[in-house]
């Protein structure tokens, strides 16, 4: 059931747990990233090692942060905008930030083959402002 791979999404990122993040991702999996967000990762990233490499791990060493979902509006069976906050500190200078989101996730054969994060990058930006 594609929720439940949604859910495990999440579950993940709320754990940590990037094996379990690689799980319920399409091997053909693009990720589009927020231009402006810090750390260069904003752009398109393609696989779920791309993503993870890319993007996420780069986030995780330098955010204590996940994507906290609030909201799940499905759009037809394969087709799901999350809509949150990233809550979390800096890890370097334990500076709060909130951030809201909104996550555009499609599926193909039960998994996410597209996801698009729409985020308040000025935020991001400001929690490493010195």
């Amino acid at each position: 059931m594609t929720s439940k791979t949604v859910e495990r999404l999440y579950a993940a990122f709320a754990a940590g747990d990037t094996d379990a993040l690689l799980a319920p991702l399409h091997p053909d999996l693009v990720l589009k990233v927020s231009t402006g967000m810090p750390l260069d990762v904003g752009g398109e990233h393609k696989g779920p090692l791309g993503a993870l490499r890319g993007c996420w791990s780069v986030i995780i060493r330098t955010y204590q942060t996940a994507p906290v979902p609030e909201e799940y509006v499905w759009s037809g069976p394969d087709r799901c905008v999350v809509l949150g906050h990233y809550r979390g500190t800096v890890r370097a200078t334990g500076r709060p930030f909130e951030a809201a989101f909104a996550h555009d996730l499609t599926l193909r054969d039960g998994l996410i083959v597209n996801f698009v994060q729409i985020t308040d990058t000025a935020e991001w930006r400001r929690a490493l402002a010195p």
